[in-house]
């Protein structure tokens, strides 16, 4: 049996199989299928080429910049981290200070008891 990542890992596979297929096969064969089909409402080859060309160049480019806008967000937005120095100098403070529980003895229940009376 396949697990459910398995299969999705399958399918997506197979997409990028088909889609790559596909477009190798529109960009270097258009013409070929073009001719043999002689369907005249067909766009010309040029036309074909140049957008399977420029249209996942425009899409990588916008991600891109989509992605370098995102980093520049959340750059802009993310507070500064503290000082080296002032975070030694808060750890230096935590050691000096004594524990509470160093400086007074834990009671037992029957000490306080007796203390009530």
């Amino acid at each position: 049996m396949v697990s459910k990542d398995q299969a999705i890992g399958g399918a997506i596979l197979a997409v990028c199989v088909i889609v790559a297929l596909g477009y190798i096969v529109a960009l270097f064969g258009y013409q070929w299928i073009a001719t043999q089909l002689n369907w005249a409402w067909l766009p010309k080859a040029a036309d074909v080429s140049y957008w399977l060309i420029a249209a996942p160049v425009f899409i990588a480019f916008v991600a891109i910049l989509f992605i370098g806008a995102w980093i520049g967000w959340t750059m802009a937005t993310t507070p500064p981290p503290k000082p080296i120095e002032e975070i030694t100098s808060e750890i230096e403070e935590k050691k000096e200070e004594p524990k509470a529980e160093e400086a007074k003895p834990a009671e037992t229940p029957a000490a306080e008891a007796k203390k009530k009376k």
